[in-house]
């Protein structure tokens, strides 16, 4: 992991940039790499899910501030840049038929304002690598669908002169991947761990409603089980999304560690070669100058394109592979039955969809 170098990690709300990556953005810093987070939104809309803090009036009075200030928690102890792209929260639409998302949110921007404000970012900050969320969002929130949309659009735009001239010189980042999920074969060897270790698992209702909504196609694996409870102290700093008694803390960091120490990412576009087995989201890329170079030119041809674009439907998938690499979020049921979901960034389902 070469010191100097720029990681960008493009995320929906608060506390998405905790529970999506953390330990990886933790690793790379404490190597010597430059990590700016970017929030879409202020997660203004989202539903206070830690029971204990319900009542509390001055989360009641401001939860935009409260948002803002679990946000520069979390920041510090990742050790990380952030900043705000400025749009408002859109909150997750619930009903059938569902009602329309509200003026003047994310979800209904036009995609040349999102792309824009992103692209001012890459092009003052220089990423050499951004990361941001699959097609389907990693779970259909209508932040998180535009969040892949807008980084997809600004990675395209930043490097060519002709668009958005006025945004900034030029920059093209070398690579963009989707951060992974939890996969069946990771939340069963987790699941299998605690039941030998004679403990109770917290995935078994999860695993028995199992319907995979997207399968991915990991291409890189980081290493970062050290960096696990940093990961933990940075998502518990968003104290209205989490409970720190709570479902994601049930398995403890020993058995995280040995049965699935790492953090899963899949190149979809690179303008270097993703080589096979690949441990390092800077991989192929040289020193920093060496990338510096690259990220100025303007006859860089893409020599990886990972998008999927002929998703076959959940059902198709676990037929025909079986532990299909997958995005479960939305079958994690409560014991009434009903589908955990919340009105923000993620239900207790979605809140470690990559850790």
């Amino acid at each position: 992991m070469a010191e100097g170098m720029r990681l960008m990690a493009v995320h929906a709300h608060p506390d998405d940039e905790s529970s999506k990556g953390a330990a990886t953005t933790a690793r790379y810093v404490a190597a010597g790499t430059s990590v700016m987070v970017v929030s879409c939104t202020g997660g203004e809309r989202g539903d206070i899910l830690n029971e204990k803090l319900k009542d509390d009036p001055h989360i009641l009075r401001d939860i935009a501030q409260v948002r803002r200030d679990e946000m520069k928690a979390a920041q510090e102890v990742l050790g990380c840049e952030h900043t705000w792209l400025g749009f408002v929260d859109s909150g997750l639409p619930e009903g059938d038929p569902l009602p329309p998302l509200p003026d003047g949110c994310f979800g209904l921007e036009d995609i040349d304002v999102t792309t824009e404000a992103l692209v001012r970012v890459i092009r003052a900050w220089r990423p050499h690598v951004m990361t941001t969320y699959d097609e389907k969002g990693g779970y259909p929130h209508p932040d998180h669908i535009m969040c892949h949309t807008v980084s997809m659009a600004a990675f395209e735009a930043a490097g060519d002169p002709t668009r958005y001239p006025h945004a900034g010189e030029p920059w093209q980042p070398l690579k963009i991947y989707y951060n992974g999920g939890w996969s069946k074969d990771r939340l069963e060897a987790i699941h299998d761990a605690m039941l030998a270790e004679g403990l109770e698992s917290p995935y078994a209702e999860w695993l028995a409603n199992w319907k995979p909504r997207r399968t991915g196609r990991p291409t890189t694996t980081i290493a970062c089980g050290e960096y696990f409870e940093t990961r933990d102290r940075a998502l518990m700093a968003h104290a209205t999304q989490v409970d720190p008694d709570g479902f994601w803390f049930q398995v403890p960091l020993e058995i995280q560690k040995r049965v699935w120490g790492v953090e899963e990412f899949e190149a979809a576009l690179s303008y270097v070669e993703i080589a096979d087995g690949e441990d390092d989201l800077f991989a192929g890329l040289g020193t920093p100058a060496e990338a510096d170079a690259l990220a100025t030119r303007t006859d860089l041809a893409l020599v990886h394109d990972g998008r999927v674009t002929d998703e076959p439907e959940p059902e198709e998938v676990e037929q025909e592979s079986g532990r299909a690499h997958g995005d479960s979020s939305d079958t994690h049921t409560d014991e009434d039955g009903d589908a955990d979901r919340d009105n923000d960034s993620d239900s207790d389902s979605e809140k470690a969809d990559a850790r």
